[in-house]
């Protein structure tokens, strides 16, 4: 990408720099220092991406800084992806420093202290776009947690395509939301891993396997709802429907077979205490207190999971088997079709 490549990307007229600061500040937690204010220069725009919160910014100060009282103060909990259009720059963070050219793509948190510096400040404006990616959604994404300062450099498909976004966002940047943004979300997600992806896949395994057994706590928590299913799985757990099937996929698995399972452990402890109690709960309430709609649908997944019947359990505590299936079955019609079998 040429020097000129982003001159007119999201550029707004010109501010002074009092103006400037406090836009800054309050956009992105950033204070511009290195320069004379009567000779500074420089504009925002903020845009928005699908969604996302993006930020075009073009200046010529020496320097941009965000240190541990900014953070503390606004309390972001964001990554960005930034891309210099013009200019060259340092990027300090996490106690790393990473030139950064036109057509580099670098990750950064703004969870973290950070420092730009101008190569050429003073001279001509410094151009750089930012797009802000909500923390909990990237690393469930990605699998993996970055620790920011990455970088990649210029030339690649995905930076040219994920630049390419952001700008075909600007030239429609009068629309309303779209219902195809939450789609347009993953292929901007998407393009982040294929940027910076880990190129050891043991630590995107340690933090699958973390964020696996959330999952499982969280399945546990839900199971007495018969609403409960995949869709609030994964927003319990603040990732997407498409990566939640993908964690269970890659284990051979499905969110809704695990549901089902927790709820027939659980319904085998509960049947259990009856038992070593000797209460006359009815095997109904059981299938119920486990989220199950009706007995019929608890019986057939319980004789299919254990090899026999809830009822089995009664009879040797005494208690008429029959006439508690027959009771269960009473409270609970089957239904013409099974809501939860359609589920991920």
């Amino acid at each position: 990408m040429s020097q000129d490549a982003g001159h007119d990307i999201l550029e707004k007229p010109r501010l002074n720099y009092d103006a400037w600061r406090d836009l800054l500040q309050r956009m992105c937690g950033y204070n511009p220092a290195g320069i004379e204010p009567n000779a500074f220069t420089g504009w925002i725009r903020p845009v928005d991406v699908h969604g996302f919160k993006a930020l075009a910014t073009g200046c010529n100060a020496g320097r941009m800084e965000r240190d541990y009282r900014d953070v503390r103060l606004d309390g972001a909990d964001h990554y960005f992806v930034l891309f210099p259009v013009r200019g060259r720059s340092v990027l300090t963070q996490n106690d790393e420093a990473v030139r950064l050219d036109v057509g580099d793509v670098v990750l950064g948190d703004a969870t973290r202290p950070a420092k730009f510096f101008a190569d050429n400040h003073g001279s001509e404006l410094w151009r750089n776009v930012a797009l802000n990616l909500p923390r909990q959604e990237l690393v469930a994404h990605l699998g993996f947690e970055p620790q920011g300062a990455l970088v990649r450099r210029g030339g690649t498909s995905a930076g040219r395509l994920l630049l390419e976004l952001i700008r075909s966002a600007n030239e429609d940047a009068e629309s309303k939301s779209s219902p195809t943004d939450r789609y347009m979300q993953f292929v901007v997600y998407d393009l982040i891993g294929a940027l910076f992806a880990p190129s050891d896949p043991r630590s995107v395994s340690r933090h699958a396997d973390k964020l696996f057994a959330r999952i499982r706590g969280v399945i546990n928590d839900g199971i007495a709802d018969p609403d409960f299913g995949p869709p609030e799985v994964a927003a319990k757990t603040g990732i997407s429907l498409r990566y939640l099937q993908k964690l269970f996929t890659q284990r051979g698995s499905t969110c809704s077979e695990l549901i089902y399972s927790l709820r027939l452990e659980h319904a085998a402890r509960l049947l259990h205490r009856r038992n070593s109690r000797g209460t006359p709960q009815p095997l109904s309430e059981i299938a119920y207190a486990c989220g199950f709609r009706d007995y019929t649908h608890f019986a057939r997944k319980f004789r299919y999971r254990f090899g026999q019947p809830p009822g089995a359990h009664s009879a040797k505590n005494g208690q008429p088997r029959d006439e508690t299936m027959r009771q269960g079955a009473d409270e609970g019609a089957l239904s013409a079709q099974d809501p939860e079998s359609s589920l991920i």
